[in-house]
């Protein structure tokens, strides 16, 4: 596989070469978009575009058949009636994508973002693809590390998922079940956690400063240790109560590392 340079893919691209099998890893192909680049009808059947930029990009009717697309990022392309059988977009981003009447036989996306505006042909279960999104349905999924910032997850199904360490700051979280799932260091800073469910769920570590918990079920939750509840907002008094008495004082006095500070003092204030 030959790794190609910018000058070489638009000279291709341009005279109609085909680019199977071209290793177009790591380029920002956004520029030449908007420079009138045209990818449409290309065929990119197992080339590898890992981390590639392809945002707005036009690949209506290209080929990408088993292409390695994983970490890139499509937010806004055009992939209508594009061949994606067995593609890898995993941990990728689609948000606002069109893949209207794209084949989708065998595709992966694992961990690939899309949202409320990506368009999915009528037929494909997106939902439970494996991909991350309003809706989606992600129980027992190992999400430790992702990175979901920003994210919309509104209805998802996270129920014994395993979310340690992942990164879901500013994330929309809305009605989401996170019951027996492993948040431990989690991060949910300014989340919207409006009618989140935790039952069971171990809170060890997490930073929940400033994340709205207005109607969230907080009761069951398995362990507070170390979570961090300052400035949290919709946390009623007798929500407050309810934590501060339901855990033993080892517990609400665990520092948290990266927030300095522990369980009952973020309670208090």
């Amino acid at each position: 596989m030959s790794l190609l340079t910018r000058s070489d893919i638009v000279a291709k691209i341009d005279s109609g070469v085909s680019l199977a099998g071209a290793d177009l890893s790591n380029l920002d192909l956004y520029a030449i978009a908007l420079s009138g680049v045209d990818l449409s009808n290309a065929n990119l059947s197992n080339a590898t575009l890992t981390n590639a930029d392809l945002s707005n990009a036009n690949l209506s009717n290209a080929n990408l058949e088993k292409a390695d697309l994983r970490g890139v990022n499509l937010e806004n392309a055009n992939l209508s009636n594009a061949n994606l059988k067995g593609a890898y977009i995993t941990r990728a981003n689609i948000q606002g994508a069109n893949f209207s009447d794209a084949d989708l036989t065998d595709i992966k996306l694992q961990l690939t973002i899309y949202s409320k505006t990506t368009q999915f042909p009528p037929q494909f279960g997106y939902k439970t693809s494996g991909a991350v999104g309003p809706g989606a349905i992600l129980n027992g999924a190992y999400l430790n590390t992702a990175n979901l910032r920003g994210a919309d997850l509104t209805g998802a199904k996270l129920m014994g998922a395993y979310l340690s360490g992942a990164d879901m700051r500013g994330a929309i979280l809305e009605d989401v079940s996170f019951s027996g799932a492993d948040m431990t260091k989690a991060f949910l800073t300014g989340a919207n956690l409006k009618k989140a469910r935790f039952s069971g769920a171990e809170l060890k570590g997490v930073d929940l400063r400033a994340a709205d918990l207005t109607d969230a079920d907080i009761t069951g939750i398995a362990s507070i240790a170390g979570a961090d509840f300052t400035m949290v907002k919709g946390l009623s008094k007798e929500n407050r109560d309810r934590l501060l008495s339901g855990f033993s004082a080892q517990e609400l006095t665990t520092w948290n590392d990266y927030t300095r500070g522990n369980t009952q003092d973020s309670l208090k204030q």
